[in-house]
């Protein structure tokens, strides 16, 4: 099959690797119809990797058809099309029942195209290990790109506006407008946010807040604006959404007194300096980490369903899998109206 290999920093390359096999009874095999990139595979791209492999197959957003069970499937069927959750998990533990794979007790958590132990979705194809548990049968009334941007982006949004604490009537400030920080403002609207900032260097980003509702104030004066904007009360709830220790402390700036900061961006800065003393004098709270995509999807499948949320509007290019060196380009320097890149097969 061909795929999208990691050679090194910078160096994406379309290249033959060997089909995907079945390694346990509970696998399956998914034809991929559509995968994208994620603004956290951009960590990868620049050499910032979590594995010393390099050969491996990137990539953890999909959907596909399935052409391959194990004998212990038993949710799936050959011929089912499927959208396939980024993280996976055991799917037999009591938290991955629950949906929260990022604690499995069977230390099955895990993501695919960090390394070599589980190979990546920009790809013709992928094993799905768990499958019952980590794809899920693409619901009726939600379309391939929908489904695809359900796979991470969307429910890491919804996430990050959750662990956000968003109560309604309240200010939020959104830091970081690509995909995920648009559709997180999208889901402070939906949970009673009274006003949301923006803030993003990009002013076509900054243009796509505005059509839905949000403020977006010059960067260079945005803390400025809020405070003026709130009489000095700032946010009640900040979500970052780039993962740069740059926005974590400014998103920090935007929180009021017992106000809360959920982060969803990728951040590797192990010297990151934490201002404790300030988070214990506003007694703020503050969550980082990342989502658990299998347990979002149970609030986010009827909001697209009833067109609440339109997650397929922030899909800028779609692109064949063979273009992905350019693809990665275009995405990395945020150039001409990048947002969310996608691959189809079919192209």
């Amino acid at each position: 099959m061909k795929a999208l290999v990691y050679r090194g920093p910078r160096d994406i390359a379309y290249e033959t690797m060997k089909d995907p096999e079945l390694h346990d009874d509970r696998d399956a095999i998914i034809k991929v119809d559509k995968c994208a990139i994620c603004g956290s595979d951009l960590h990868i791209y620049h050499g910032e990797t979590f594995s010393e492999d390099t050969g491996y197959c990137v990539g953890h957003e999909a959907v596909g058809e399935v052409v391959e069970i194990g004998r212990g499937v038993r949710q799936l069927k050959v011929g089912d099309k499927v959208m396939i959750s980024a993280a996976v998990g055991c799917g037999q533990c009591r938290s991955c029942l629950a949906g929260i794979v990022n604690r499995c007790e069977n230390n099955a958590a895990g993501c695919y195209g960090l390394s070599s132990r589980l190979q990546g979705c920009q790809a013709e194809g992928v094993r799905v290990p768990a499958a019952d548990f980590n794809a899920q049968k693409i619901p009726d009334g939600i379309s391939a790109d929908q489904a695809l941007m359900m796979t991470d982006a969307l429910a890491t949004a919804w996430f990050g506006a959750r662990n956000a604490d968003i109560q309604r009537g309240a200010t939020v400030a959104v830091v970081g407008l690509g995909p995920i920080g648009l559709l997180a403002a999208e889901a402070a609207f939906i949970m009673g946010a009274a006003r949301v900032f923006g803030i993003d260097l990009v002013e076509g980003r900054r243009a796509m807040g505005r059509a839905f509702g949000m403020e977006t104030p010059d960067p260079a004066i945005a803390r400025e604006y809020i405070a003026e904007a709130t009489k000095g009360r700032m946010c009640d709830s900040v979500i970052e959404a780039v993962g740069h220790s740059a926005t974590i402390r400014a998103s920090l700036g935007l929180a009021g007194r017992r106000a809360t900061v959920s982060v969803v961006g990728v951040n590797q800065d192990r010297s990151f300096d934490f201002p404790m003393s300030k988070a214990f004098g506003m007694g703020l709270t503050f969550r980082i980490g990342t989502c658990s995509v299998p347990q979002e999807w149970p609030e986010l499948i009827p909001l697209v369903q009833s067109g609440r949320i339109k997650p397929e509007r922030y899909i800028s290019h779609t692109l064949p899998l063979s273009d992905g060196k350019h693809a990665y380009d275009i995405f990395d320097r945020r150039v001409d109206g990048a947002m969310k890149m996608v691959f189809d097969m079919g192209l």
